[in-house]
């Protein structure tokens, strides 16, 4: 349990500060998404060659904080709120097409 606490710690920070670089108002929300390819990238690397210890701190703990499907959530519905329904679809779209690619590639170059 506390390899997850403090695993979860870093990652929240991580995330946040990495947001704060992609802070600039856009349409699409290019802070969550990289976060979150970035994340399931290392996932992939995390899964593949590590303990199940190690996956606790670094797999549930950090990148468990570290993405956000909440926040994936809540972009997705202020688009849908807003009208814009193309830009949603492809949010959502490359989001879960990006994401199983980057933990898969993530995956084979280590495993």
């Amino acid at each position: 349990m506390i390899h997850v606490m403090i695993g979860g710690a870093f990652g929240a920070i991580t995330r946040y500060v990495l947001s704060l670089l992609f802070s600039k108002t856009t349409v699409f929300p290019w802070g969550t998404f990289t976060i979150n390819l970035i994340g399931s990238f290392l996932l992939g690397i995390v899964i593949a060659t590590m303990s199940s210890e190690s996956i606790l701190l670094f797999g549930t703990g950090f990148l468990g904080a570290f993405t956000t499907f909440s926040t994936f959530s809540v972009e997705t519905m202020e688009m849908l709120r807003g009208k814009k329904y193309v830009t949603a679809i492809i949010y959502i779209a490359s989001s879960f097409i990006g994401i199983g690619i980057c933990f898969s590639v993530g995956y084979v170059l280590v495993g």
